[in-house]
This record gives structure tokens, sequence and C-alpha cells, in this order.
């Protein structure tokens, strides 16, 4: 195993196992130390109540982040999907060698897209972004408009007097 943080269910086990087991030593200690008085007893069920309420506010407020976070995600993926299908429309005012390249670089590009939201892979990614960079860069490249030589390549003006 590389790294014990890449699976998500291995650590929250973990986690989950070391909480119980510093609550189950709390408890013991906390009997064998101390015996509440009835006064006192109160008073630690109202720390004991804050505390709690404490932590489902950071508990709260841990989920509702992550919801955003994933809502904005969905939503820049689904912007990455409209741009790529609008500039695989575009692609046919291209003349028809430069549309077959562009849809063609379009085709690889969205194959790297998805590998890149599907690989955990560190390595992997970096290896994806650098694709990803070098098939935008041909894009531009293939999508930029060639200039057209006229009959009149040496006059600065369109028309001739």
């Amino acid at each position: 195993m590389n790294n014990l943080t890449d699976n998500e269910l291995i650590v929250f086990a973990l986690a989950l196992f070391v909480l119980w087991l510093s609550a189950r030593i709390g408890c013991s200690l906390l009997r064998r130390r101390l015996s509440l008085a009835e006064g006192v007893h109160e008073d630690f069920s109202v720390i004991l109540a804050a505390t709690l309420t404490l932590l489902v506010l950071i508990i709260g407020f841990s989920f509702s982040m992550a919801i955003s976070r994933y809502e904005q995600r969905k939503n820049y993926e689904e912007e990455e999907a409209n741009a790529i299908g609008t500039e695989y429309l575009r692609a046919d005012f291209l003349p028809a060698a430069d549309a077959a390249r562009v849809c063609a670089l379009l085709r690889n590009y969205l194959d790297e897209r998805i590998l890149f939201y599907r690989t955990g892979n560190e390595q992997q990614l970096r290896q994806i972004n650098a694709n990803t960079a070098h098939l935008q860069s041909e894009l531009w490249a293939g999508s930029r408009p060639r200039p057209q030589r006229s009959r009149h390549a040496s006059s600065p003006w369109p028309f001739r007097a």
C-alpha cells in the first residue's frame, strides 16, 4: 500500500476506532479517579451538552462546505462539457482539413479530461495536465484563421486605384 490516506474508507474506519478507543479510555479514567457529587454531576452534564452541541455545529459546517465544493465541481464539469460541445460544433466553420484535425484533437482532449476526473494518482494527474496543455495549444493553433494571399499582395490597400 503506497499511502494510507489514499483510501477514504480505511481513514474513516481508523479514525472511528481511535475515537471510540479514546472515549472508552476517558470513561474508565473518569470512573476510577473521580466520584462526582450530585451538584457537580449536573454541571458536568451541562458541559457535556455544550461540547456535543459544538461538535454538531462543526460537523454541520464541514458537511455544508463539502456539499458546496461538490456543487462547484459539478458546475465546472458541466461548463467544461458545454465548452467542448460548442467547440466541436464550431469546428464545422473551419476549412475541411482543419475541421477534421480539430475534431480529432477534441476527441483526444475529451479522453484526457475524462481520465483526469477518474484518476486519483498524483503522477498521472501531472501527466494528464501536461497532455491537456499540449492539446490546448494544438487546438488554438488549429482554430486560428490562416492569412489568405491576395493577387495584389504588394499593395497595402485592399483596393487598387
